[in-house]
């Protein structure tokens, strides 16, 4: 297909987006049945195109006056991709594929695009009801937290430490041009091409043989703040598909007994070919049966809970940009009484003395300081770590970490602004003796 052919292609399916109101994700694998003539690289570029308009939606429809997908694309190119006005309308030239050609107001407004009198939630590419709660966390810089979450993130990958070393692992994939994490010493860093395409690394040696994960820096950190020792009783309490489960694993070097579950059985379903790949020989998976309360034993018994919370996801939206268009008001409560419940329910599996780690990929206080302060107020035997003391996880890196965050009584914000990875806040409460 032609870059115009592509470019068609996007406007149209965002078009279905809009008129069926469904996941970008669905309407790609359906075009891309009905179109088989297009290759993986026209796919790919489709997608691209597709999520790095979604990443600029509100200040494209600004420039463009309109809403309207096309507009939303043509805004996307000259916002995101810095394309001119005249690159733009070679490829809108009305030819065989291509989208009709520019009009007098499209070429104007290209040549021209103008942010300076857009509202900050416009300049900032983020819905305009989350504005009060993100400029709550950030203040002034609520626009350039949420510009940065507007921008593609990097592919991270995580070394895994039974299989090899992160110095191995950088030479199996030198071919991808790997960097080191700027924090965690267990980070490669795989900066995407120019269309954000990124490289097929399930499908690498490295990755097959479990020398390799594919997880954000970010959430890297998280697991090593909570701080999994070796040949200690763990819980993972809200493991999904086990990505921090695995990475727990390998923190306690196979030592000690980490149990995972989840209260969605289809969640965990992953995990089991994972732990294998992995190597894992220390994990309990503990499935729900019904009513039945499978974790009763563990109660009062773990040395560390962690409480990966299910959230907005607000600190994904790089990786996401569907979803940031998607939450709704109404989605922000239910995750809140879940956390809530969720968090009361771990406080019972820590021993005393023990630890409780909780963390999301929220940027919100809604679902991150403020929770920690609701379990705190009801379990006066937890009290929060201060984030100078839980950073010392990670050595010398800890207080550069703890130096590019956003620090708080109750714990740790990392943002793609502040320190180059997802949104993910971590807080860990010590139990009393």
């Amino acid at each position: 297909m032609t870059p115009a052919a592509r470019l068609s292609a996007a406007i149209e399916i965002l078009a279905d987006v809009a008129a069926r109101r469904r996941p970008v994700s669905d309407a790609l694998k359906d075009w891309g049945l009905a179109h088989r003539f297009a290759g993986s690289g026209d796919r790919a570029a489709i997608a691209g195109l597709i999520y790095d308009t979604l990443r600029r939606r509100a200040s494209a429809a600004h420039v463009m006056g309109s809403e309207e997908p096309r507009a939303l694309v043509l805004g996307m190119l000259v916002l995101m991709r810095g394309l001119d006005a005249a690159a733009i309308g070679l490829l809108a030239d009305g030819g065989r594929f291509a989208p009709a050609p520019l009009t007098a107001d499209e070429q104007a407004r290209l040549a021209a695009p103008d942010l300076a009198g857009a509202p900050p939630f416009v300049r900032g590419d983020y819905p305009q009801w989350l504005h009060a709660s993100l400029r709550h966390v950030f203040g002034e810089d609520a626009v350039a937290e949420g510009q940065a979450l507007a921008a593609r993130a990097p592919l991270d990958l995580r070394v895994n430490t039974l299989k090899g070393d992160p110095e191995a692992a950088r030479a199996a994939l030198a071919h991808l041009h790997p960097g080191p994490g700027r924090f965690s010493p267990l980070a490669l860093r795989i900066v995407l091409d120019a269309e954000g395409k990124a490289p097929p690394v399930t499908s690498e040696p490295a990755f097959l043989k479990g020398e390799v994960e594919v997880q954000d820096e970010g959430s890297q950190l998280a697991a090593i703040i909570a701080q999994p020792l070796p040949g200690t009783q763990v819980l993972d309490l809200c493991a999904g598909a086990g990505g921090k489960t695995l990475e727990f694993a390998a923190l306690m070097d196979n030592k000690g007994q980490l149990y995972a579950h989840d209260s969605d059985i289809r969640r965990l379903k992953p995990m089991h070919e994972r732990l294998a790949r992995a190597g894992v020989r220390n994990v309990q998976v503990r499935s729900p049966r019904g009513a039945e309360d499978v974790l009763a034993d563990l109660e009062g018994h773990m040395d560390l809970v962690l409480v990966d919370a299910p959230c907005t996801g607000t600190g994904t939206w790089r990786r996401n940009p569907d979803a940031k268009w998607r939450v709704r008001p109404g989605a922000l409560a239910q995750r809140v009484a879940e956390q809530a419940k969720i968090l009361e329910d771990a406080a019972r599996y820590v021993r005393p003395g023990g630890r409780l780690a909780y963390v999301t990929c929220s940027l919100l206080d809604e679902e991150n300081g403020a929770q920690v302060r609701a379990l705190l107020a009801k379990r006066e035997a937890f009290h929060a770590v201060p984030p100078a003391e839980t950073v010392l996880a990670l050595g010398s890196r800890g207080q550069a970490l703890r130096e590019a965050a956003l620090v708080t009584r109750e714990g740790l914000l990392m943002t793609p602004r502040r320190t180059g990875t997802d949104g993910f806040f971590v807080s860990v409460m010590k139990r009393a003796g």
